[in-house]
């Protein structure tokens, strides 16, 4: 069965808008997170996947479980095992035993990696705002609420 409204069918016109509209979404987004990434490497030798578990850890202030990150990440638990792997080696992150669970592990930042994380955040931050600088606070406003029609479709289904 289609999810394709009676009105769409009508109008064949507004699904291939929509449909252009999904594609520079699509566009914009890759072509700054190739930037992003790109920048990441170069400025702090990381990838941008290290930087969304340092990220995910850094808001999770007690740590997570192993598949709590998976989970935040929207990855498979071994995409995130070998990340926190090299992080751990690198002295960014530490593996904690959950009381009570001898199967689970906690993964938490240590100072060094909230220390280091915020460095590259402040950084990382700048870098949208200038790959962003021609939208404006209005602009901005109005998409985050057109993206949030969006969400909200996706949420009630």
């Amino acid at each position: 069965m289609s999810d394709i409204e009676p009105m769409d069918l009508a109008r064949p016109d507004i699904a291939r808008q929509r449909l252009r509209v999904w594609l520079k979404l699509l566009k914009t987004q890759r072509g700054i997170e190739a930037e992003l990434r790109e920048r990441l490497r170069l400025e702090f030798g990381t990838t941008l996947p290290r930087f969304d578990v340092l990220a995910a850890l850094y808001r999770a202030e007690k740590g997570m479980k192993m598949s709590e990150l998976s989970a935040e990440l929207m990855v498979s638990n071994g995409n995130v095992t070998g990340i926190v792997e090299r992080l751990v080696t690198d002295g960014l992150v530490v593996r904690v035993s959950v009381k009570g669970d001898r199967r689970a592990m906690l993964v938490r930042l240590t100072n060094k990696g909230r220390a280091d994380f915020a460095a590259m955040a402040t950084v990382h931050r700048g870098w949208v705002s200038e790959l962003l600088q021609d939208v404006d606070d209005g602009t901005a406003d109005e998409l985050l609420s057109l993206l949030g029609l969006i969400d909200r479709k996706r949420e009630r289904e």
